[in-house]
């Protein structure tokens, strides 16, 4: 967060249900709160920036169970697999709630006595129709179908006919307050149409809401009362009061209290701007400004599900083409309201084309270019002529429309924008030809000059691509030799001709290499193939620690060596690409991991008995030595 700063600014992604692992829709939102995150810290904003998990519920408790772990111990297993993911993508948020935490938990409570108290929440039974998987009873308006059953909208599955003793959100009061409200701030639902489906909604007719259960023990109890749970929805909503210092930091709460955004997927659309400003209605708080309902990720034009199985594990891409290939392209294929198809020809056309072709080797060849020709600094440079000074006037213009897409969330024309500009660019290079005014030196002057004008184009490049891309911004300004990242510079401060002419510049490297459509496929393929094991097929395999008596490299290949091992009870003939990272004479003596019970398999004509266990470490293969008083055949467990 910047500090001192008099603009603040709040933004949230939904808190995800821990009963599953993360996936694209995940990734998605979270993806586009930390571009709207990071531009606004760049355009002076003091930012707070929260995500989290949702914990509680039937949900859980049912998936818990089937995996035959304790509700916490399944939440701590998936808020990680979330904090790891996160991490892999840069996402750079503020604070992390859990709703199992205790400030959560107190902060629920204290609102829910202050409700009760005032006659907001009341207790009574309800019989209704309700959905198990997401966890509420549906709307009267649900249709019956022919066996009396009511199907849920949201997910599609069978409700089930439920009666329990409850305590009800007295939302019916609040209707005429939401439609008045929804007037006042048109803006209050982010795209237009789904303000349409809301205030609908509510004109249609609110009943108040059941938010307890005393059939779901896996919950917040109600204080003095602790046969029931609070409602999973009643619980969660609070979680942006409660992670932003509700009821244990006031000082952060007024700061930046109300949210400016919450971003979610429009399949919450109705908790968020219904449900959830009643609630804040009834206790006092100031109203968010936005709620911005997205759009799903379809898979072959179908919602992505695990139980149709075409969800796409984001881990799988990360893998392959890193963080900021599956930000750039989340982001430019779709505006945010609007749903879009995943394919993966289309995600490589973006990685080759935009990525590859346009950006990376306008950042290759241009700064190739200062290093062949000026030795990476360029010290001489004539006068700028009139197309020269057209690159830096577009820039403005450019700045302009870039500034005031980021402002109005509209991610993907910020991105259509830039890609333009760097068309620009290109074709500036194209016209002026420096490889063919290099050849002459009566010609460096004008030569400096162009590889002057492309650098700076590529450092406010650097700069406006920071938000979607800060991996690759960082590495731009890192091969023009600046010494801060362009998270470091204020918006309104960027000038194109801040790149300094003698400034040292630094070799560069490839930042988005071409990929190959149907090797990625394969490659794909064996990860998921690979990516989850249940605990019975991880018993069938057979870990052994092997003593390696001998290794020499395989003929013919650079990374191959063939080793010769002892387990105590025989000894094997192994195959590992670590040629690189290992000399043979290193590795005789040591001990390390190998899997016994694989097929064997022939490699550049070598019969490979195993396979050695290793850490992969930015490219290289890292083994793991076990210290000599370990007994070769040791099983690793």
């Amino acid at each position: 967060m910047a500090e001192n700063s008099d603009k603040t600014f709040y933004i949230t992604t939904p808190i995800y249900y821990v009963n599953d692992i993360p996936h694209i829709g995940h990734t998605y939102t979270t993806i586009i709160a930390d571009a709207i995150s990071r531009f606004k810290k760049m355009d002076g904003y003091d930012v707070f920036f929260l995500t989290g998990t949702d914990e509680h519920g039937q949900k859980v408790e049912k998936s818990a169970a089937e995996k035959s772990m304790t509700p916490i111990e399944l939440a701590d297993k998936v808020v990680m697999r979330f904090k790891d993911l996160w991490k892999a993508l840069n996402i750079d948020y503020d604070y992390f709630i859990r709703t199992t935490e205790l400030l959560h938990e107190k902060g629920v409570q204290k609102i829910f006595k202050s409700l009760q108290r005032q006659g907001d929440i009341y207790k009574g039974d309800y019989q209704g129709h309700y959905c198990v998987s997401d966890e509420y009873y549906l709307p009267e308006d649900v249709p019956l179908e022919k066996d009396g059953s009511k199907i849920c909208p949201d997910c599609g599955k069978k409700a089930i006919i439920l009666k329990e003793e409850s305590y009800f959100f007295r939302l019916s009061a609040y209707e005429k307050k939401l439609l008045d409200f929804y007037a006042e701030n048109p803006e209050f639902v982010r795209p237009q149409s789904r303000m349409n489906e809301v205030v609908s909604f509510v004109k249609s007719g609110l009943r108040d809401l059941s938010i307890t259960r005393t059939t779901v023990k896996w919950g917040i109890p109600v204080l003095e009362d602790t046969d029931h749970s609070v409602y999973v929805w009643f619980d969660a909503l609070h979680n942006y009061v409660t992670g932003l210092g509700y009821d244990w930091n006031l000082g952060l709460f007024v700061r930046f209290w109300p949210a400016d955004v919450h971003l979610i997927g429009k399949d919450i659309l109705r908790f968020h701007a219904v449900f959830w400003p009643a609630f804040l209605m009834a206790a006092g708080f100031d109203l968010p400004k936005c709620v911005y309902g997205h759009g799903w990720w379809l898979k072959d034009e179908t919602k992505m599900s695990k139980s149709k199985g075409n969800v796409l594990d984001p881990q799988v891409i990360l893998n392959t083409f890193g963080s900021d290939s599956l930000r750039y392209f989340l982001l430019r294929e779709i505006p945010i309201g609007l749903d879009g198809n995943f394919s993966h020809e289309g995600f490589i056309h973006r990685v080759n084309s935009d990525l590859a072709n346009d950006l990376g080797n306008l950042v290759q060849r241009t700064m190739t270019m200062i290093q062949n020709y000026f030795g990476g600094t360029i010290t001489e440079m004539d006068k700028a002529e009139k197309e020269d000074k057209k690159l830096a006037k577009e820039f403005k213009a450019v700045k302009t429309k870039i500034h005031q897409y980021y402002e109005d969330y509209s991610l993907n024309k910020a991105l259509e924008e830039i890609w333009s500009y760097i068309n620009t660019i290109n074709k500036y290079l194209a016209d002026n030809e420096p490889w063919k005014l290099a050849k002459n030196e009566e010609n460096r002057g004008r030569l400096g000059r162009i590889l002057y004008q492309a650098a700076c184009a590529l450092r406010v490049i650097g700069y406006f691509v920071y938000p979607v891309m800060p991996d690759s911004a960082d590495k731009i300004w890192t091969f023009l030799g600046e010494n801060k990242s362009p998270a470091g510079q204020c918006f309104s401060e960027l000038q194109f001709d801040q790149f300094k002419p003698k400034q040292k510049t630094r070799k560069p490297e490839i930042l988005f290499p071409r990929v190959d459509l149907k090797e990625f496929l394969k490659e794909e393929e064996k990860e998921k193939t690979m990516a989850t094991i249940n605990f019975n097929e991880f018993k069938k395999m057979d870990l052994r620690v092997a003593h390696i008596l001998e290794a020499e490299k395989v003929e013919g290949t650079d990374k191959l060596l063939k080793l010769k091992v002892d387990l105590s009870t025989e000894q094997r003939q192994l195959v590992a690409g670590v040629a690189q990272e290992y000399a043979p004479e290193e590795l005789v003596g040591k001990k390390i991991a190998i899997i016994v019970n694989l097929e064997p398999v022939v490699i550049r004509g070598v019969e490979s008995q195993g396979m050695v266990l290793a850490a992969e470490v930015g490219g290289k293969a890292v083994f793991a030595f076990y210290p000599d008083d370990v007994p070769a055949g040791s099983k690793v467990v």
